[in-house]
């Protein structure tokens, strides 16, 4: 052990240090770079064709040049003078680009710096550029090779370069001339074929003579225009001209779809297309404005009626009829065509912890029920009837008693059936809900393990209709739970260290992220602990969520879960607004209406994703935070269900100055796990049990109506990081999901210029208790006013910015300079004024 930590501490000597890499790394991923890196892309691609323009005019009269001289001779010969409008340097490049290398198509580099330039500075994408790069790439190498077929002229070797040149030399050899020619032709057609579902007609006709091509073209027409066709409203009291204008859209990557990331990005070959549909649509809106204006006017000369009433009819009729053609035409909207090639987990990338089968042990079986028996017997309990369910960890002994048994009776012998059967966790139901027994649960001797693989395939969660199918574990039945979190909508969890808790919340991510595709939910992970989330951190660019400008997607930082939460506040006031709007009452119907193309974008909807809080260690946050951490979450506990915000708490403390009573009501479906007293699984559960568990993932799960024992399904580390590295690996969006920016009400404020900062909300209810106690320090406010260290500490500092308290003075108290409140009354009066 001693040889390694000098091995260790040598080799941290050796090592270079660290700060530089650092502020590279931060230089690097800093705006200033960017811009430097957007700008530096504009003014190449402007360069480039200036120098390339200039080529096509002078290349004759500096080919000599460029070619007899070397490249440093060239340069440092001041008499040797070029036609290039960029001079030397110009004449060169160019020559490189276009002479020996692709031709005039090397105009396409141009375009693909002035795209990537303008992404980078600008953060917009004038055109889809992953695709404008591929369908460039072809048109690069084909055009060259046409060129250099065609126009092998001496003169016109510049069209397809010295690439061009060499590749028809090479197939010319190989294929000859003809055969040379018609692969040319094959491979732009197979190309049309393969990426824009190009089709010739006489081809269609010779092999398919009742088909017609007319509808060919207007299926392919439907088909590529869904991917560009933008969000249409068929609201009811819309204009013709509103209709129209929010009918076709023919921007490729706006703002707002890249902040929603719901949009489909189009394709560059679909604006010819939109365009003529457009115009169709604009003349059919025009003829029946202008029939309809015709019978207004002749209303008005028969009499004075008010028309506006009519028109509305007459409108909202000719906008639905038209928004039901278009929908029928186009087809939905899909929310995750932006991400249309990601793919689920394998469920092979989960692991086997066991055969999934029940082992019965009928000696065991055999030798607990008659202890069962006896017991009851020595006390004159009488049994008609008992039964046996075994369960993964667990066996239900189902027992009737003889009429005329008081069912208190049995449950007040609870301590001496563990005795007799020498077993810990010994849990009597009397009577269980439903039936007309008395349960009594016996942990097995031997306990097997529940695998996530198990119930991840199983039939009941892989056939699920649920919103939110979370896969929990295994009943006492042997059979797979599965629950929906969007009716749960709220879950709470706790249990004592090592009981299991970290793997229930594994579990829950798991199950979303086997079932939801990342355009369709997002999670806001906050883990004090700062150790048993950061698994997830692969995931950041396709299922977090955070706020703008953060760095880490994991919440760590206990400031940051304020102005986190309440940023989900706003989200929330938002979401509720937009449902207003769009005449919704919960998540599901606004974006069924949204993708129906009910709900038009321009008006600022957008498909909504489910956003999953999950928070690890609740009573660390209590603990620094306290109210500022309670009020926002019960806030969203309350109100944040309809609009698809959902929470999951959990704390290895389950006290009652943790879960309060504000938070216990706001949250019906609770986890236990294994507590260490009854009174912490009464504040969990409102009731008895998870003290009598076994550990190990042996949990109880409360939903309101009903207990139900669960095995917890167990997930090891590895097999969670193998699935977000499968998912990570795989294409996401540019950046996380953004949440709403939000101010604190402290943010602006600072040590050195405390007289002038706004003051706290509850700067005066402090200035009371000082004066009324005399005593000026942070630990009173934190109890009195139930406030977290950091906003306590701030209301000290405005204390004696404000002269109500003195300074700082080491280990003393602060002097209380205010002797009575209505001198304090008279000061507060004065500062307000």
């Amino acid at each position: 052990m001693v040889s390694t930590a000098m091995s260790k501490k040598k080799n941290k000597s050796t090592q270079p240090k660290a700060p530089a890499f650092q502020n590279l790394k931060r230089f690097l991923n800093s705006k200033r770079f960017k811009r430097i890196l957007g700008l530096t892309f504009l003014l190449v691609s402007i360069y480039l064709l200036v120098a390339f323009t200039s080529f096509l005019f002078t290349w004759k009269y500096d080919q000599d040049k460029v070619v007899g001289y070397g490249f440093f001779e060239l340069f440092l010969d001041a008499n040797l003078r070029v036609e290039n409008w960029l001079g030397k340097l110009g004449a060169v490049v160019s020559h490189w680009f276009i002479h020996k290398g692709f031709g005039v198509a090397s105009l396409l580099f141009v375009l693909l710096f002035f795209l990537i330039g303008f992404r980078i500075l600008f953060k917009i994408s004038l055109l889809p550029l992953r695709k404008t790069m591929k369908y460039s790439f072809f048109t690069l190498i084909w055009f060259s090779v046409f060129s250099g077929f065609f126009f092998n002229e001496e003169e016109l070797l510049f069209l397809g370069g010295t690439i061009g040149f060499q590749v028809n030399k090479f197939l010319i050899a190989s294929l000859g001339n003809i055969g040379t020619g018609v692969l040319i032709f094959f491979v732009l057609i197979g190309y049309l074929a393969l990426n824009f579902n190009f089709q010739i007609p006489f081809l269609t006709k010779w092999f398919n003579p009742n088909a017609s091509t007319s509808q060919d073209d207007e299926h392919n027409t439907a088909e590529s225009f869904n991917d560009s066709q933008p969000q249409i409203e068929k609201s009811e009291a819309e204009d013709v001209e509103e209709e129209t204008t929010s009918t076709i859209s023919f921007e490729d990557d706006t703002e707002e779809e890249k902040e929603t990331k719901k949009q489909p990005e189009p394709e560059e070959e679909d604006a010819d297309l939109e365009i003529e549909v457009a115009e169709e649509i604009q003349e059919k809106v025009e003829q029946k404005v202008a029939v309809k204006s015709n019978n207004t006017n002749s209303e008005e000369e028969e009499e004075d009626l008010d028309l506006e009433v009519e028109e509305s009819e007459e409108e909202d009729t000719l906008s639905k009829r038209e928004v039901n053609k278009l929908v029928k035409d186009f087809g939905e909207y899909d929310p995750t065509l932006e991400l249309s090639k990601f793919k689920m987990p394998s469920i092979d990338l989960l692991e086997d912890h066991g055969d999934g089968n029940i082992k019965i042990n009928r000696d065991e079986l055999e030798e607990n029920k008659n202890k069962i028996v006896n017991t009851l017997k020595n006390y004159n309990i009488e049994i008609s009837k008992i039964k046996a369910t075994i369960g993964p960890t667990v066996t239900l002994y189902e027992i009737v008693p003889a009429p005329g048994v008081r069912i208190s009776k049995i449950k007040n012998l609870e301590d001496d059936i563990a005795l007799s059967l020498a077993a810990l966790g010994i849990r009597i139901i009397a009577p269980i809900p439903g039936k007309g027994t008395i349960g009594i649960e016996v942990p097995n001797q031997t306990a097997e393990v529940v695998s996530m693989k198990a119930v991840i395939s199983s039939e009941k969660f892989q056939k699920t209709d649920h919103a939110l199918p979370l896969a929990l574990g295994k009943t006492i039945t042997n059979e797979s739970f599965v629950m929906d979190l969007a009716k749960a909508p709220h879950i709470l969890m706790a249990g004592a260290t090592g009981q299991g808790k970290s793997v229930g919340l594994n579990a829950i991510l798991v199950s979303l992220l086997y079932k939801k595709h990342p355009s369709q939910i997002k999670f806001v992970l906050v883990d004090p602990k700062k150790v048993e989330l950061t698994l997830f951190k692969k995931i950041e660019r396709h299922y977090l969520a955070k706020l703008p400008d953060e760095e880490e997607a994991i919440i760590t930082d206990t400031s940051k879960v304020i102005d986190t939460l309440n940023s989900l506040c706003i989200e929330m006031d938002e979401r509720y607004e937009l449902l207003k709007n769009a005449h919704a009452r919960n998540l599901k119907e606004y974006n069924t209406k949204f993708i129906n193309r009910k709900l038009n974008p321009e008006n600022g909807h957008k498909y909504l994703p489910y956003i999953i809080v999950v928070v690890d260690e609740f009573a660390d946050l209590i603990m620094t935070a306290g109210k500022e951490v309670e009020t926002p979450i019960a806030r969203l506990a309350q109100l944040a269900r309809a609009i698809g915000i959902h929470l999951i708490i959990a704390t290895q403390r389950p006290s009652v100055n943790i879960i309060t009573g504000v938070i216990k009501a706001n949250f019906p479906t609770r986890v236990a796990f294994r507590v260490t007293s009854r009174i912490d699984s009464k504040t969990i559960l409102d009731a008895g049990g998870a003290d009598q568990l076994i550990g190990r993932g042996d949990m109880l799960i409360s939903t309101g109506n009903e207990m139900i024992r669960l095995q917890c399904a167990f997930v090891d580390t590895p097999e969670v990081e193998e699935i977000c590295d499968y998912i990570g690996n795989q294409q996401g969006y540019p950046h996380a999901f953004d949440l709403p920016e939000y101010e604190s009400p402290d943010s602006g404020e600072s040590r050195g210029g405390l007289e002038d900062m706004d003051r706290d909300a509850l700067f005066a209810d402090a200035a009371r208790v000082v004066v009324q106690n005399q005593q000026g320090s942070a630990s009173l406010l934190q109890r009195r006013l139930k406030l977290g260290y950091n906003r306590a500490g701030r209301l000290v500092d405005q204390l004696e910015a404000a002269g109500i308290i003195g300074p700082f003075e080491g280990s003393k108290a602060r002097q209380v300079l205010i002797p009575d409140e209505a001198s304090l009354e008279q000061l507060l009066n004065n500062l307000d004024d």
